[in-house]
Parts: structure tokens; C-alpha cells; sequence
């Protein structure tokens, strides 16, 4: 009786906690099926890229970016890309690599977001600490600039040195792609005149272009490459994976993506876009 009693007030505590649990994130596939850390791991090792969508102030994010890296460094070669880096730093991002500059060095002589010291250099340091190659796979943002103001025709005044930043032309572009279309419909584009409202897409497209191609010319054959983009960025597998799928179709990529919800337990259907949704908590706090 006494063992019946015990195994009772056991399973009701269980139960209690389970209605008391409050996570600040669940995983779940393109599906909608809850999944497993377990799981993300053993179907990153199949992958040749992985597209890991962050949002770019959410700690959440950048936790699991971290812990997802040393845990595949334990079973892959690996290269790591970043959006957060541009191209035109690589130099520089390799010298500190190397030991031949240090963080404040850097800070000056690069280019680095404002939230790169909290959000990103675990990673760069990590892969500094392990000698994993680190890719500065984004276009100068100055050049992209140019795009939105004058079209991808803007790229073709500059020099053969600044053109080894970017994607080379001609830039493939499909403007149907649903995200670059609903990116001209968005409501505060209304007012823009109307070359550069078909102009901010293609911003976008030579950022994806860009980041594709030095993902390509980075990987090094039998290495897994985690790229960390805004989940904008790779959503939907359009964007950097619709670049990576024209010049590589036979790469195997895997995507991630980050959605903010008000109850992390509860599938949003329209979240499926990407092979593994992080539901994160609305309520979660931000790291800017």
C-alpha cells in the first residue's frame, strides 16, 4: 500500500511540474512536429551547409548558435560564415585569428556590429580557440547601398579589387521570389519613388548572392559550413539557399530559423520555413 502511495504522489508531482514548466524555447520541423536538440544534431551531420537563421537581438538565438557549434565540432570538420562580418575584413579578421592582433585591434581596423561583442565573438573566439576557419562572407554594406540606389548596374564602376568583395556578375535575380515580393510590398515602401522600391529586393539579392558565393569558395571538401544569417535571410529555403541551389544544386544544406511566439508549446503554421523552427518566447528579452 505504502509503495501504491508513493508511486501515486510521484506521478502527481510529475505532473505538477510538467504544468508548472515554463520553456523559454521548443524545437520543432518544417512539419510542425516537435523535435529534439538530439535530432537537429544528427541531421546536421548529413548536411554540407547549414543555414542557421537567427533573429539578430535574441539571445535565444545565439545560445543555441553557440552550443550547436562546439557540439558539431565534436563530430564535423567545420568552416563557420558570417553574415555579421563583410568581405572586405577577412584580412583583418584573419589576423586576429592568428593571434596577430588582438580584440581591440580589431574593434578598430573592422567593421563590427554593435552587439558583436555580446552575440558573436563566442563564436569567432571559439573558432580562434579551435583554428576553424572563419568566413567574412557578406557584401560591404556601402556596395549594397549602391544596389538600392542604382541597381545592380552600380556595381560595374568599381574596381576589380572592390568587385573580389561581392558575388562577380552577372547577378542571377528572380524577382518573383516570394520574399523579395513581399519586400516591395511592404507598407513604408509606398512612399519610396518607384526605382528604388524594385531596387531594395535586389539590396537584399546581393547580400544572399554575395553571402552563397563566399560559402562556396570557403567550404573545404569534407568540412561542414554553419553559416549564422538573419532567419530573413535563408527563410522559406529562398534567399542564400535559392544562390547556394543554382550553382551547387547537389549540395546537401540544412536551414534553421528563429520565430518569436506567444506559447513556445503551440505550432504556428505559417512558422514552417525552415527544416527546424526554434519557437522562442515572446516574452524573452533582447540583447539590443
Amino acid at each position: 500500500m505504502k509503495t501504491i502511495l508513493t508511486s501515486l504522489l510521484t506521478f502527481l508531482f510529475l505532473i505538477s511540474m510538467q504544468a508548472q514548466d515554463k520553456p523559454a524555447y521548443k524545437l520543432y520541423n518544417t512539419k510542425g512536429k516537435k523535435t529534439s536538440y538530439k535530432k537537429l544534431i544528427k541531421e546536421a551531420k548529413k548536411a554540407d551547409v547549414v543555414l542557421f537563421g537567427e533573429f539578430h537581438n535574441n539571445p535565444i538565438s545565439h545560445w543555441l548558435q553557440l552550443e550547436f557549434t562546439k557540439d558539431m565540432n565534436e563530430n564535423r570538420k567545420l568552416v563557420l560564415g558570417f553574415e555579421m562580418l563583410e568581405r572586405d575584413n577577412q584580412d583583418e579578421l584573419n589576423d586576429y585569428l592568428k593571434g596577430k592582433i588582438d580584440q581591440k585591434a580589431f574593434d578598430t581596423v573592422a567593421r563590427l556590429w554593435n552587439n558583436y561583442k555580446t552575440d558573436y565573438k563566442p563564436l569567432v573566439d571559439f573558432a580562434k580557440d579551435e583554428k576553424i576557419k572563419v568566413c567574412a562572407c557578406n557584401i560591404p554594406r556601402r556596395y549594397a547601398s549602391k544596389v538600392f540606389k542604382g541597381g545592380f548596374e552600380a556595381l560595374e564602376e568599381l574596381s576589380n579589387e572592390e568587385k573580389s568583395w561581392i558575388a562577380p556578375a552577372p547577378i542571377p535575380y528572380d524577382a518573383a521570389l516570394p520574399g523579395y515580393v513581399a519586400m516591395t510590398n511592404m507598407e513604408h515602401m509606398n512612399h519610396m519613388p518607384e526605382k528604388m522600391k524594385l531596387n531594395m529586393p535586389k539590396a537584399q539579392a546581393i547580400k544572399d548572392a554575395t553571402m552563397a558565393h563566399f560559402i562556396l569558395k570557403d567550404l573545404k571538401k569534407g568540412h561542414l559550413m554553419i553559416h549564422y544569417n538573419g532567419a530573413y535571410h535563408s527563410n522559406d529555403y529562398e534567399g542564400i539557399m535559392w544562390y547556394l541551389k543554382k550553382h551547387r544544386p547537389e549540395l546537401k544544406v540544412m536551414t534553421i530559423t528563429t520565430e518569436s511566439v506567444p506559447n513556445v508549446k503551440k505550432f504556428v503554421e505559417e512558422n514552417a520555413k525552415a527544416d527546424f523552427i526554434i519557437q522562442v518566447d515572446e516574452d524573452m528579452t533582447t540583447t539590443y
